[in-house]
C-alpha cells in the first residue's frame, strides 16, 4: 500500500510539471537482425538515436548517439572497418543541429544521462561539457577495458581524457529519481552491460519509458531473449522481465530505440511528447 500509495504521489507530482519529449532523428545503420537478437531473421535499418526531456529544472539528453561525424562521412570515424559501408545519415542528423531545430544549443544541455558506453550512445558526450552526466555502476571501467568480443562496440575517442574530467555521477541505487519529483527515473537494468540505464518518462498525457538497449528490436520483448553481445545473457533476461514489470505497472508504453517500429508508432523524429 505504501510503495502504491508513493508511486501515486510521485505520478501525480510529474503531471503537474512542465516537461515533454523528443525523440531526435539519426544516422541508421544497416544490420542482420541476428546481431540484435538471437533467433532474429533478416536485415534492420535501425536509428542510431538520443532523447530530450525538456523539463522545468533542467533540459535532459538520454543518450548522444554517435560521433557527429559520421553524419557527414562514416569513414571519418571507422575508416575501413565494416561500420563505414554499414551506416548512412546527412549533416542534419548531427545532434547540435537536431537540438538547433527545437531551438536549444549544445550550451543548453543540463543533465545527460549515458544508457551505456557503446559508441552508438555516447559519440556526442563531448559536446557537453557543462552537463551533469550520469552512468550506471561500473560502466565507464567497462568502457575502459572491454574483452575482445565487444571491443569493436566502443570508440575510445568518445571518453578522452577532458570527457573523463567532466561531472560524472555513477547511479548506484536500482532507481534514481532525477529532479526529485517522479518525473525521470532512471533504472538500472544490467546486462547488455554492467551499468545498462533505462528511463521512465513521466508525461502529462502518458508514461514512456526509454529502453536503451536493454533490449534492441521488439522480438527480445516479445520472447525473452538476448543480443548475443550481451554481457551477461542472466542479468540482461533479468532486466528484459523488470522492464515488462515497469511497463505494466506504470501503464507505460515502451521506446525500443534501435527499433524502427516503435519510431512509427511514435510519430517519427522531433515529434514532441507532453
Amino acid at each position: 500500500m505504501l510503495e502504491t500509495s508513493a508511486r501515486a504521489t510521485a505520478a501525480h507530482t510529474a503531471r503537474s510539471t512542465n516537461i515533454r519529449m523528443w525523440g531526435l532523428d539519426s544516422p541508421k545503420m544497416t544490420i542482420d537482425a541476428a546481431h540484435l537478437v538471437v533467433g532474429a531473421e533478416g536485415t534492420v535499418q535501425i536509428p542510431l538515436p538520443a532523447y530530450v526531456i525538456e523539463h522545468e529544472q533542467g533540459l535532459v539528453l538520454f543518450d548522444t548517439g554517435m560521433d557527429p561525424r559520421v553524419c557527414e562521412d562514416p569513414a571519418l570515424v571507422y575508416g575501413d572497418r565494416p561500420e563505414t559501408s554499414m551506416i548512412s545519415g546527412t549533416p542534419e542528423q548531427r545532434i547540435d543541429r537536431q537540438l538547433a531545430k527545437l531551438g536549444y544549443r549544445p550550451e543548453d544541455v543540463t543533465h545527460v544521462v549515458l544508457s551505456h558506453t557503446h559508441a552508438d550512445h555516447s559519440g556526442g558526450l563531448y559536446l557537453f561539457p557543462q552537463a551533469k552526466f550520469y552512468a550506471g555502476p561500473g560502466e565507464l571501467q567497462w568502457a575502459a577495458g572491454p574483452g575482445p568480443a565487444t571491443a569493436h562496440l566502443f570508440n575510445p575517442g568518445d571518453f578522452s581524457d577532458e570527457v573523463m574530467d567532466f561531472n560524472w555521477t555513477t547511479v548506484q541505487a536500482p532507481v534514481f529519481d532525477l529532479f526529485g519529483d517522479g518525473a525521470i527515473q532512471i533504472h538500472h537494468t544490467p546486462g547488455h552491460t554492467p551499468g545498462e540505464l533505462s528511463a521512465l518518462v513521466r508525461l502529462p498525457s502518458q508514461n514512456v519509458i526509454l529502453t536503451g538497449d536493454t533490449v534492441h528490436l521488439r522480438e527480445a520483448v516479445e520472447w525473452d531473449e538476448v543480443d548475443p553481445s550481451d554481457w551477461d545473457y542472466g542479468e540482461a533476461r533479468a532486466s528484459i522481465t523488470k522492464l515488462k514489470e515497469l511497463r505494466d505497472a506504470e501503464n507505460a508504453r515502451l521506446w525500443i530505440a534501435h527499433d524502427p517500429r516503435d519510431w512509427e508508432d511514435f510519430g517519427g523524429a522531433l515529434r514532441e511528447l507532453s
